[in-house]
């Protein structure tokens, strides 16, 4: 079992995608490491994780996965399941959905799965875009 951290997850991510994904990846974690309250690191053997939470009444939840092999899981039915106010979970819903084209409602979105951050980020607006929506939920949380 590998113990993942910052130093190794980037390598990794270097290793496994393309240069545009690695650049993401390596936003995504300076992002964490600036608005998250807490950053783990996964213990998989094929590919890292870093795993974004946030400090709320429900206690630390988690926001959203990545992983070194460039996906990235969206934790929106299980924030769903979690006592965070029903507004902050429909405003981060309809932000991702008008950012990404997608729908992310409970019947159109059932179970929230790692997606190729690829299929999802095809601008740097998309992505700047992705990170204000995160440190706004972030913010609301700790209201």
């Amino acid at each position: 079992m590998v113990t993942w951290n910052k130093k190794n997850f980037i390598s990794d991510l270097r290793k496994n995608c393309t240069r545009e994904i690695a650049k993401i990846g390596i936003e995504l974690i300076e992002f964490s490491e600036k608005f998250a309250d807490n950053i783990t690191w996964g213990r998989g053997s094929d590919n890292g994780t870093l795993t974004f939470r946030c400090e709320s009444d429900a206690g630390l939840i988690p926001l959203f996965h990545f992983s070194s092999d460039g996906k990235i899981n969206l934790l929106i039915n299980f924030l769903r399941t979690k006592d965070i106010p029903k507004q902050v979970i429909k405003d981060l819903e309809l932000k991702l959905e008008s950012n990404f084209l997608r729908e992310y409602d409970e019947e159109m979105y059932p179970s929230d799965i790692f997606e190729n951050a690829e299929a999802l980020f095809h601008t740097k607006t998309q992505l700047e875009k992705f990170l204000k929506t995160i440190e706004g939920v972030v913010y609301r949380l700790k209201q």
